[in-house]
């Protein structure tokens, strides 16, 4: 049997020009293919290895109303709470580069980094930034893009909270978790707090905490919500996988294209496949007629052509595959990371989908040479040898 489909294989070497052309095509197709795939799983990183055991409080009505700063105090003072934090979305930009965007928040000095213990900074980092009420920590993936080292001085503009704002770079982090974004801008709340007045002074965006427990996450955040029922601000308390869902349900139409079009692509890969193993098939049918004659059996031409066309597969897959990794990796992933790290905080390409490319490009080729192999093994040895041309 392995001899047959080694024979089988070399069939493709008959006709360079089409075989070459042929795993051209199919390889481009499956480097969208993978392409599109790791969107969509980069998309959903950020749910699938969300922290179990951290919840998030936001306002009931919306993201982006404000909570009291009183209720962090609340919700820490809940049962099975450990630590809690908060921050304020700060929304600035840099303003000789304000097309640039990246996460820039207003957190909780001395509890942040406890409850987001994956974005792993030096001591002597964190303590340079505790002691300065102007010190910022920056990703690392930002800090390169952008240029920046511990020490430099950086002015945002105000977008959300107007004007100019000085900022001194203490520190650098990077996330040891691949749902954590490593492009954030991290400053303390006390520096925006001190300039607000007003309804805005002493209101935060949302309180993440971290629980003792991570299968009570759902009972806990029904316990933080039923404190705040009877107050004017109400709250809605949700475990951080739910709470990055919830976030990506306003993209599910565009995910769902992104869907609709992978599986075009391989319609369209499976059509190329048939046609060049049903033109190879045609040209080939004296042949098979003449081993018809000496005595091979109608399996053994249908696994000719099968076998042929699994080859073509795996050479199509390899190919692909070979040609995806180093692009999405090192040249579409890092820009990808660079500029959309807030959406994207890891963009490569999994083992899982390119296993799942190469697989598909070999049962696309098999399925595709299914009807030229009943052709050629129901062939007539006295017609197809008369055939002319």
């Amino acid at each position: 049997m392995i001899r047959l489909f080694l024979i089988a294989a070399r069939n493709l070497k008959r006709s360079w020009f089409r075989t070459t052309f042929t795993v051209a095509g199919a390889a481009v197709a499956l480097v969208a293919f993978i392409m599109l795939r790791t969107v969509l799983w980069a998309w959903n990183a950020a749910a699938e290895y969300a922290a179990q055991d951290r919840i998030g409080t936001r306002h009931k009505v919306t993201f982006i109303m404000p909570l009291p700063l009183r209720y962090a105090d609340d919700v820490r003072a809940v049962p099975g709470v450990t630590q809690a934090t908060y921050m304020n979305w700060f929304g600035g930009k840099v303003p000789t580069q304000p097309d640039e965007f990246f996460a820039n928040m207003a957190v909780e000095s001395k509890t942040f980094f406890d409850v987001y213990d994956e974005m792993v900074v030096s001591p002597e980092d964190k303590a340079r930034w505790l002691a300065d009420k102007k010190g910022v920590i920056v990703g690392h993936v930002l800090a390169k893009k952008m240029g920046w080292k511990v020490g430099d001085k950086v002015m945002l503009e105000g977008t959300i909270y107007p004007g100019d704002w000085e900022f001194m770079i203490d520190g650098i982090y990077k996330a040891s978790r691949k749902s954590i974004d490593d492009s954030q801008f991290i400053f303390h709340w006390d520096y925006l707090n001190d300039t607000l007045t007003g309804e805005e002074k002493d209101t935060i965006g949302w309180v993440t905490s971290r629980i003792a427990d991570s299968s009570r996450s759902a009972d806990i955040s029904k316990e933080v919500d039923r404190i705040f029922d009877e107050r004017d601000t109400q709250t809605v308390t949700m475990s951080e996988r739910a709470m990055n869902v919830s976030f990506m349900a306003g993209f599910s139409a565009l995910l769902t294209a992104l869907d609709v079009v992978s599986i075009v692509i391989l319609g369209i890969m499976l059509l190329v496949l048939g046609n060049t193993i049903a033109m190879g098939v045609r040209e080939r049918t004296k042949e098979y007629a003449v081993l018809r004659a000496i005595g091979f059996e109608p399996w053994h031409v249908r696994f000719f052509v099968i076998a042929e066309a699994a080859t073509l597969g795996i050479v199509s897959g390899a190919v692909g595959v070979g040609v995806a990794y180093p692009f999405v990796n090192n040249v579409l992933g890092r820009a990808i990371e660079e500029n959309m790290g807030a959406m994207f905080p890891y963009f490569r390409v999994e083992p899982s989908i390119a296993i799942l490319a190469v697989g598909i490009a070999i049962v696309l080729s098999a399925l595709a040479s299914l009807i030229p192999s009943i052709q050629a093994g129901r062939v007539s040895v006295t017609d197809a040898l008369r055939r002319v041309g």
